[in-house]
Order: C-alpha cells, then sequence, then structure tokens
C-alpha cells in the first residue's frame, strides 16, 4: 500500500512531529508541513474491511460505478484503494487516475488571496471592488467574505448547470459567470450568515488575477501546487477534455420525469471544459495530491504561524450541527478542516485534522446525489480511521469526534438516489 510519495521525512530529535518537506521547489519556494510521523503499513484489516464496506455503500448510494479513497491515520496506517469499475461492466477503478477536484479548487483560490495579504499585497478585508471592475454597488463585499462564503451572492450553478450538460464543450468566461451569480436576488447581507456559492470563488480568482497580473492557474501552481509538490494538481487549459489521460470516469445521471434515476444506466459525463469550475471547481488532482492537501491545509502550512484564516468560524446553517462551522475558504467539522463538494461528474470530499495529521480525501464518480455525500463518506470513514488500534511502538491518539461512523452510514442512505440490489 502507497504512503505518500514525492516526499522526505526528516526526523527531529526529541519532538513528537516531523517536517514533511515536500518538493516542487518554484519562486515560492518549498513548504514544510508539520504532521505526525506516519507509520509505513497498511491499516488493520478489520479496518479496511469495514472502510471498503462504507465506499461501497455509498457509490450504490449516488449511483456511481466507482470510487477512490485516501486514508491516512499516521499512528495506525493508510488505506489508498479504488473501489468499483469505471461504468457499468467497466475496467476496475484503480487509485492513480486522476479526476476533477470539484469545490477543492475554491479553497485553492483563498489559499492564493491569504498568501498575497501575508506578503503584503492586498487585505483581505479591502472590497472586491479594490481588485475586480465593474462591480458598482458591491463595494460593502469584502475578499474576506467571499472566501467564509458571507457575501450573500447567489451561485452561478444554479443558472448554468443545465445548459453545461447540454453543451459541455462551451468555453466560459469568469465574468461571464459572475455575472449569473450576481444578477440573482442577495441571499443575506455581507457578512451576516454563510451560504455556499460558487460565484464567491470566481469573484476570489479575478482578485487574484488582477493582483498578481497572472492567470489564476499560474499562481495557484507557483503558490499552492508546486511549493507542496502536488503534481497532479492544477487548473487545466480550458479546451474540453476528461481530468487526464488516464481519469476516473465521471457520471452525472439524470432523473427522468418521476423524479427517478435509472441506477443501471448512469449518463457519462468526463470531457467538459475547466472554465466552467474555473476558481471554485475547475482544477483535476489525483487521491494522494488530494489528501496531501487536505493535511497543508489543515496546518495552515501555506500561510505564517500567525495568519487569522480559520480564526472566526461561522455556522454553515441553523440546521446544521454545532461542530460543522465555515471560514476561510474550507469547513471545519470538529476536529477535522477541509473542503467537500462537486463539479459534473465527480463528487468529493477531503479533510485533515491538523493535530494527529489523521487525512482522509474521496471522490465517487456520479454528481448526481447528494452534494454533501463527499464529507459525509469522508467523515464516515474518519470515525472508522479514528479508532484503528495503534501500530507497534505508536500511541492511539484519545481525542475522538463528534460523530459515528454509523450516524455518517444512515445520512448516506437517508440521502440515496439509488438503492442497494435485493436481497
Amino acid at each position: 500500500m502507497r504512503g505518500w510519495r514525492r516526499s522526505a521525512a526528516i526526523a527531529i530529535a526529541g519532538a513528537s512531529l516531523i517536517a514533511v518537506v515536500l518538493s516542487g521547489c518554484t519562486a515560492e519556494g518549498p513548504v514544510t508541513v508539520n504532521v505526525p510521523t506516519q507509520v509505513d503499513a497498511t491499516l488493520p484489516d478489520e479496518t479496511v474491511a469495514e472502510m471498503r464496506d462504507a465506499v461501497t455503500a455509498a457509490i450504490t448510494a449516488t449511483g456511481s460505478t466507482g470510487a477512490i479513497v485516501g486514508v491516512w491515520a499516521p499512528w495506525s496506517g493508510s488505506w489508498v484503494s479504488g473501489v468499483g469499475t469505471q461504468s457499468p461492466g467497466g475496467a476496475e477503478v484503480t487509485p492513480d487516475l486522476t479526476f476533477r477536484a470539484g469545490e477543492v479548487t475554491g479553497a485553492m483560490t483563498c489559499d492564493a488571496l491569504y498568501s498575497l495579504e501575508a506578503d503584503g499585497t492586498l487585505s483581505m478585508d479591502d472590497p472586491v471592488t479594490t481588485w475586480v471592475s465593474g462591480l458598482p454597488g458591491y463595494e460593502d463585499i469584502t475578499l474576506r467574505q467571499l472566501c467564509d462564503g458571507t457575501s450573500g451572492l447567489g451561485s452561478y450553478t444554479s443558472i448554468l448547470d443545465g445548459m453545461v450538460l447540454k453543451n459541455p464543450d462551451r468555453v466560459w468566461n469568469a465574468r461571464e459567470l459572475v455575472a449569473y451569480g450576481i444578477s440573482q436576488p442577495r441571499r443575506n447581507a455581507p457578512g451576516e450568515s454563510f451560504s455556499s456559492s460558487a460565484t464567491n470563488a470566481e469573484l476570489a480568482g479575478l482578485a487574484v488575477e488582477r493582483a498578481t497580473g497572472e492567470s489564476l492557474a499560474a499562481v495557484l501552481s507557483e503558490r499552492v501546487t508546486g511549493p507542496l509538490g502536488l503534481s497532479a494538481t492544477g487548473i487545466p487549459s480550458p479546451a474540453p477534455a476528461t481530468p487526464g489521460p488516464s481519469s476516473l470516469t465521471g457520471h452525472w445521471s439524470q432523473p427522468n420525469g418521476e423524479g427517478a434515476y435509472d441506477c443501471s444506466a448512469p449518463l457519462e459525463f468526463s470531457t467538459m471544459s475547466s472554465s466552467y469550475g474555473g476558481a471554485s471547481a475547475g482544477a483535476v488532482t489525483d487521491i494522494d495530491d488530494l489528501g496531501r492537501y487536505a493535511q497543508a491545509l489543515a496546518t495552515g502550512a501555506l500561510l505564517p504561524p500567525e495568519n487569522d484564516r480559520f480564526s472566526a468560524p461561522i455556522p454553515v446553517g441553523g440546521d446544521q450541527p454545532t461542530w460543522f462551522t465555515a471560514a476561510g475558504g474550507a469547513y471545519q467539522a470538529g476536529s477535522l478542516i477541509g473542503k467537500f463538494g462537486w463539479t459534473p461528474g465527480y463528487l468529493v470530499g477531503a479533510f485533515a485534522d491538523p493535530q494527529t495529521g489523521m487525512s482522509v480525501a474521496v471522490v465517487l464518480n456520479n454528481s448526481a446525489g447528494d452534494k454533501n455525500t463527499g464529507a459525509w463518506l469522508a467523515w464516515q470513514l474518519a470515525a472508522i480511521a479514528s479508532k484503528a488500534p495503534a501500530a507497534a511502538g505508536q500511541t492511539m491518539p484519545e481525542a475522538g469526534l463528534p460523530w459515528t461512523a454509523e450516524q455518517m452510514r444512515d445520512t448516506i442512505a437517508g440521502n440515496a438516489i439509488c438503492a442497494p440490489p435485493a436481497g
């Protein structure tokens, strides 16, 4: 079983943590991620069997045919695997396949904004209109509120998803996407409450480009993926394409007139322009990169120690648990920090614990299911992995999570669009 690749562990005498210096030196320099030492072993068979059952159930519930999962519990071991097939009756899914990163891209866009603040280029409290022209009447929205998800702006995806389904090859201009987003009524006053919106990330991306004079893809390479050594991750050209030459086949099933899905024949949806996701969901990645990125995001590895990115978390919603909050382009769930979401073809989730180093990354290959499923599955796997016994010479962390694997399993099943086979 693979552990973290492209890394070198440097032991620090007398310390419980190690510094993992990742390759990929750029003009911004390599980045050090402080995480507990990862045991070079596979997670115990019983733990893996329980996690495989969880992934298989989520595949069924979402109408997917396959998934890729990575779980790293530093005190116990790791599990990185493909589960299921590329399509009904198709080739087996392998863990090296690339896929669309979905809304994890938005967290990377906010990485870039916060790093620009750290070097004095801008302030997260700047009005968005300072950095994005042609937005009269939006001077009350700040860059911080874009990343926090409290701008009150609607999402362009609610208007355009149907158009993309019919014409996935269309190349979109970011300002056109923003125009559709701001054409909707504001959901709330700026700073008042959280509401997920792809328009926030698109505006953040435009601000990054204005502040640097470079494309967002170039900035993310210089400030995020390059320093972290994420060689499989980045925003590709807008030309219609799959997520890579060797990629996970995506699907986007559509309901019939009665609202039911044909679970035996999901609609393939792998080829499209990355411009539709753009700064919000346009990146591609693989499972090792996604798991590594979750650790970097959770530990704040790309920013100075004194940064305030996650210092003022906001409740995600009145109907959500109190342990589920948002800030800085990411979510906090109990002790985990990460991101989840969707893009046509894929459901994605990636979370890590900055103290224990545990990291979980998942992708399901049908975006028709509930858009929260990437989070629910990641949290279910985290709950299972958190109880994995310590390997020889290791100590199992004492801290737990405010949910159980069974609760997440039931949530996924309760929001399923496809039922398991009878019997």
